[in-house]
């Protein structure tokens, strides 16, 4: 999670000739009927300061952007070209409504966004003190309506497997957090989209579990850890970093975690390592790469744009060495940016990244080592 600085107004990375955006608006198109990514969780407005190295008592001037880790990861997606919908909810609301409008905007179906009128929409609040100290500072309570999922919310973008009707076709990725499974009624309704996501007949989605561990969402880690097992046996792949899997798996040691996880009988296990760079493990393959360096302007983006930036690499197929190195790049992109959602990058952008620290020809040969993990 770096960054590098870039103008304070900066609302949307530069277009791409390649994938993902249109040529005039800088934006990606319109949402699919039929998406290939499904992702459950969180949505609301990031209020991020304009000035930096002060604290929220004395700044003066914010932005104000669409935010919450599993809405950002859609549009990382929507920037590479792909097709996502984003399971969620807002409340009845203006921040609800300019959430609506952001998530068509940046290309991300949203027929399953709940508008949940008891609740207001979240607000997060950040300071920014490069180069490593970003607190952030949730208005979630009561409670938020992303946390009130209910099953129907999943019928039109991940139907049961027998459906017959020939409108609806299931998706290629489904995408989770574990800070859904921490009320009710959205545990239940992650438990009914990974029944329905293995529910194929041998052609099942690559279900990912973001381990995306936040304290003050939890009563106690132990209850997160609790919860957060009863899952990962349904994962094809886990994601997070080594604090994460100290809840998910009791293991910091990155070997060692991504031994743990494998044990649950996820495929894939990723640990983050910060400034140690990423380290992934499958039964068969260990790969870790380096960090991409940059001068970080705020680095709370950075762990969702690597989230995008894998699923691309899923979805393509790709060797699990360029997904990794794709994926430290575009997280290296975000954390040289202000904003998080507004600020993930295209792939051409990301293989310039790769390009200009040296990393190209590792990230985008074509042989076959290909990671077990199909998507």
């Amino acid at each position: 999670m770096e960054r590098s600085n870039s103008s304070v107004g900066d609302s949307a990375p530069p277009t791409s000739p390649h994938r993902g955006t249109d040529a005039d608006t800088g934006t990606a198109g319109a949402p699919s009927s039929t998406p290939d990514v499904v992702a459950l969780g969180r949505l609301g407005v990031d209020v991020y300061p304009l000035q930096n190295g002060l604290g929220l008592e004395d700044v003066t001037s914010f932005g104000k952007y669409l935010g919450g880790s599993a809405a950002n990861v859609t549009v990382a997606a929507a920037r590479y070209g792909h097709h996502p919908a984003l399971i969620s909810g807002v409340g009845d609301d203006p921040f609800g409504r300019y959430l609506r409008h952001e998530l068509q905007r940046l290309g991300v179906d949203s027929t399953g966004v709940r508008t949940v009128a008891e609740y207001q929409t979240p607000v997060t609040f950040c300071e920014i003190f490069p180069p490593d100290d970003f607190p952030l500072y949730f208005y979630r309570e009561p409670k938020a309506p992303d946390l009130c999922l209910l099953p129907e919310q999943l019928d039109e973008v991940l139907p049961e497997a027998s459906s017959k009707s020939t409108s609806l076709k299931r998706p290629r990725l489904v995408w989770l957090t574990a800070t859904g499974l921490s009320e009710q009624p959205s545990f239940d309704t992650h438990l009914e989209a990974l029944r329905r996501a293995g529910s194929g007949g041998g052609n099942e989605p690559t279900v990912v579990l973001d381990l995306d561990y936040r304290a003050q969402f939890w009563p106690s880690s132990a209850v997160a850890h609790e919860l957060i097992a009863q899952i990962l046996p349904q994962v094809t792949v886990a994601v997070g970093n080594r604090e994460e899997c100290e809840v998910a798996v009791g293991e910091t040691d990155p070997d060692r975690a991504a031994a743990a996880l494998l044990a649950t009988g996820v495929r894939l296990a990723i640990v983050k390592q910060g400034p140690k760079g990423v380290l992934a493990r499958t039964a068969t393959e260990r790969v870790e790469v380096p960090p991409t360096p940059v001068d970080v302007v705020n680095g709370l983006g950075a762990g969702d744009a690597f989230g995008g930036a894998l699923i691309h690499g899923l979805l393509n197929d790709w060797p699990l060495e360029r997904t990794l190195r794709f994926a430290n790049a575009a997280g290296a992109i975000v954390a040289s940016r202000r904003e998080c959602s507004t600020a993930m990058p295209t792939e051409f952008e990301v293989d310039a990244m790769l390009d200009s620290t040296g990393h190209a020809g590792a990230a985008n040969h074509a042989d076959d080592a290909h990671s077990e993990v199909r998507a």
